[in-house]
């Protein structure tokens, strides 16, 4: 029974993983497409909307099926219980990433009037949380994910930044202000899946620890 329920979890990791590396490529693919102004590139973002659904799907199904017939406890129910919540968070990820690579659409036949260099280190580092939170999961990192989470607070700092240079540009010339509304919605859905990575990260801890925002839960 329980050399069954290990092959479960090894193959749930591998979902996880294959989940992240769609979600990871998603994000990747919605800043190149911006700093290249590829509306193609933005539109492949858009069509990976699915896999991601059917991929949130799949795991779903595959935890709910360790609930019913494993019957895990402790530990063991921490970890499903947390893939439950992680896919949720990867699955609004995707999302995001497809609002940016539908602004990018937008943007893509016309000058962007600002320095891309704040919206671009916050598409990096929130790609790094995303990897570094699925990792810690596979990988039972206690470290790993206490570092995404403390990588937050970068992410928060960039989007002021970002923020702080918009409104630079639009006192510059007011003409900017709806090119400066479309690339802070970017930053905030930049900003918003730093914070996915961060819910993430915090449930890894629940499934290590059995702490969830430093309550003890199970």
């Amino acid at each position: 029974m329980r050399a069954r329920f290990d092959k479960e979890l090894e193959l749930l990791n591998n979902e996880l993983m294959e989940m992240g590396g769609l979600i990871e490529r998603a994000i990747r693919d919605a800043v190149n497409a911006l700093l290249q102004r590829d509306a193609a590139l933005a539109q492949q973002v858009i069509t990976c909307g699915p896999e991601v659904d059917e991929k949130e799907k799949q795991i779903e199904r595959r935890c709910l099926r360790l609930l019913l017939q494993q019957q895990p406890v402790a530990a063991d129910l921490r970890l499903v219980s947390t893939a439950l919540k992680m896919i949720t968070d990867m699955e609004r990820i995707g999302d995001q990433a497809e609002d940016i690579g539908e602004i990018v659409i937008r943007l893509s036949n016309e000058p962007v009037n600002l320095s891309m260099d704040h919206i671009s280190q916050m598409a990096w580092a929130t790609i790094k949380m995303v990897t570094g939170a699925i990792d810690a999961f596979v990988a039972r990192n206690l470290d790993r994910a206490r570092a995404v989470i403390a990588c937050d607070d970068i992410v928060d700092d960039l989007f002021v930044q970002v923020r702080n240079d918009l409104v630079a540009m639009i006192r510059d010339n007011t003409a900017n202000g709806e090119q400066a509304i479309d690339l802070i919605m970017v930053a905030k859905y930049f900003e918003r899946i730093g914070d996915h990575a961060t819910n993430i990260a915090e449930w890894v801890v629940f499934a290590i620890t059995g702490e969830h925002n430093n309550q003890q839960v199970l």
